[in-house]
């Protein structure tokens, strides 16, 4: 499995789906959490290009809301409503 598909599959299971559970309607997700949690060195940009595509909105039934904070940064902030 490719990186990416790894980090979106993680941050589905991290947090997407946990948020649905509760019932949440929408969610946020830190680049750096997902760097960090996922035990990367150097992958942020991977992290963050993978969390900005179609392909994880399609993937998981979200619609992106915002992306706010520095470009593939560790404080950049993915909003999806859920």
């Amino acid at each position: 499995m490719k990186p990416s598909d790894q980090v979106r599959e993680y941050c589905e299971k991290s947090y997407i789906e946990p948020a649905r559970r509760k019932g949440l309607r929408s969610v946020t997700i830190r680049a750096g959490d997902v760097h960090n949690d996922m035990k990367f060195k150097n992958r942020l940009p991977l992290v963050c290009a993978a969390l900005g595509t179609k392909r994880f909105e399609k993937m998981c039934d979200v619609r992106r809301t915002s992306v706010d904070g520095p470009l593939n940064g560790a404080n950049t902030i993915f909003s999806f409503e859920v």
